[in-house]
This record gives C-alpha cells, structure tokens and sequence, in this order.
C-alpha cells in the first residue's frame, strides 16, 4: 500500500505544479481538481475517510464552484466565446483525465487488496473533528474564516461595474 500512496503522492505534487505554472486559467482550475482529489486519496490511504470526504465535498466541490463562479462573475463578452470553444476540446481534458485514472486504478486496487491494514485504523467520528476544530484549532479555523471573506469582499470589488458620479446638480438634468 505504500506505493499507492507514493503514486498519489506524485499524482498531487504534478498536479500542483500545472497549476501553479499554467497559462490558462480553465487548465488550472482543472488540474487543481486533480490535485484535491490525489489529495483526499492520501488522507483515505491514512485513514482518515471522513477527511478524505471532507475534502472531496468542500475543497474540490464547493470551493471549486466558487473559483467558477469568479470566471462567469468576470466574464469578458463575446470576444472570449471562441478561446472558450478550444478550451473544450478533447487535448485539454487528457492530463487530468490520465491523473484521475491512475487515482481510480489505485482506489481499485486498494479496495480490492485483501487484508488491508488502513481498513482496521481507530475510526474518528465527525463529533470529534467539530470538538477539536472549535477547541484545540479554534485559531487557525478563525484565520481561515476571515481570509475566505476577504477573497470573497475581493472579487466582489474585482467584479462589480462603476457607475458614473455626477455633480449633484448634474444628476438631475441626466435622468
């Protein structure tokens, strides 16, 4: 099974070098879903299921309907429609795809493996994550509340239209 994880492994850090290096934004955003999802296979490696679900459900779901949500949010008019069309093409979605088989074999396989140790681990059940991240990481959980709200306050400011000021006076004679 230590292979598995060393797969992963290089599966999560490829994935996050694309993303860091790529050009395109759409590639990125692809491969970012790559990399949380080599990372929640780690953490069901480890044995933390409900980590990996975690992960799956809040970082690779929701968070990614945020990072779509900004794209539609800046949305560039009818000139980006075409770039749009050749993002869509079968080149674009074979790394990713390639990296996401790799992980789907490596779930197989690991799920099929008889007398598999990461099955017999000490089960931590969702009570005791709530009890432990408003307790013993109340800060971090704090810090990463308000970074959130800033991104969100941030693209709002990117996103949203200026509106002309007039004088007072000048309003008046526009309407």
């Amino acid at each position: 099974m230590d292979v598995l994880f060393y797969i992963a492994a290089v599966i999560a850090i490829v994935s996050s070098i694309m993303v860091v290096t790529g050009s395109n934004a759409v590639h990125a955003l692809l491969y970012l879903v790559v990399s949380l999802l080599a990372a929640a296979f780690i953490f069901y490696l480890l044995g933390a299921a409900f980590i990996a679900a975690l992960e799956v459900i809040i970082y690779a779901g929701a968070i990614m309907v945020l990072f779509i949500f900004v794209v539609m949010m800046l949305n560039l008019g009818k000139e980006s429609e075409n770039q749009e069309r050749d993002w869509l093409k079968l080149r674009m979605w074979t790394g990713p795809s390639v990296l996401v088989a790799i992980l789907l074999v490596e779930y197989i396989i690991m799920l099929t493996s008889t007398g598999n140790a990461y099955f017999n681990s000490i089960k931590i059940y969702p009570r005791q994550v709530g009890t432990s991240l408003f307790t013993t990481y109340i800060l971090g959980v704090e810090i990463t509340a308000m970074l959130l709200m800033s991104g969100i306050v941030g693209a709002y400011h990117i996103g949203r239209r200026k509106r002309k000021s007039y004088h007072r006076y000048m309003e008046e004679a526009n309407e």
